[in-house]
């Protein structure tokens, strides 16, 4: 029952949380020089505007489809991990969501690789890469594989690597803390407001411990869009990125 309302839960996660990661991966990819978005608001405005309001779930097929995998894998990974380190203690709680977020990877990227390529089709930054390129997440993959195989499916691996390991041990360690200051017992129904604030916050808290290298990692997966390579290692998009945008970076919103 917990694997299904966590499938169920994650499901409407990403019903509800695609539309902002759509903008999310378009503001972070879209060129410096010439920016195509002044702002959050503004893409979502000219996405709409622009490709309507489906426009906004653009490669949502790729993470529903991952999810069912992706939670088999994390809960599975950190309640055996949770077993094996033996006490329930806050660090053993990050070691266990580190090892789950690490894992978990194998089907990670190469559905965040489909995500990014479908939500970046029609941005107009290009002629040639806002025309209809895949027809769903699964065709994509598919191109990808016949033009670059196995490499190609796991481009931005060791990004995404680099992302979701620390991710999810803090999302683990800082609901654990949390749950545990604010007393919640999760058989409480009374409980639930307390434990889905220690869920949004544990979040928030994943999300600004690795938000830079997700900013690389997707740049790294949108890189070649069009035909257009401009990276050719971890290092020299993180460079590049730099010498062109400051220390903003960490901060494109």
């Amino acid at each position: 029952m917990d694997f299904v309302a966590g499938c169920l839960g994650g499901a409407a996660g990403v019903l509800v949380g695609h539309p902002f990661d759509t903008v999310k991966v378009r503001l972070q990819v879209q060129c410096a020089n010439k920016p195509l978005y002044r702002g959050t608001f503004h893409c979502f405005q000219s996405i709409i505007r622009q490709e309507s309001v489906l426009g906004l779930y653009k490669g949502i097929g790729s993470p529903m489809m991952g999810l069912t995998f992706i939670n088999a894998i994390v809960f599975g990974v950190q309640g055996n991990a949770m077993r094996m380190l033996g006490q329930d203690t806050p660090t053993n709680q990050f070691l266990a969501g580190a090892a789950a977020g690490a894992i978990q990877c194998i089907i990670c990227c190469p559905m965040e690789l489909a995500k990014t390529r479908m939500q970046m089709q029609g941005t107009g930054e290009k002629k040639s890469s806002s025309r209809k390129v895949y027809k769903n997440s699964l065709d994509c993959l598919a191109r990808i594989y016949q033009r670059e195989g196995v490499w190609g499916i796991n481009r931005g691996m060791v990004t995404t690597l680099i992302r979701e390991t620390p991710a999810f041990g803090v999302y683990f360690l800082a609901y654990d803390v949390l749950t545990r200051s604010l007393g919640c017992e999760p058989e409480n129904p009374y409980m639930i407001p307390k434990l889905l604030f220690a869920g949004g916050m544990a979040g928030i808290a994943s999300w600004i411990s690795t938000y830079p290298a997700d900013v690389i990692k997707s740049r790294l997966q949108a890189d070649g869009v069009g035909g257009r390579y401009q990276y050719s290692s971890i290092m020299d998009c993180t460079r590049k990125s730099i010498e062109r945008e400051g220390w903003q970076i960490p901060t494109k919103l």
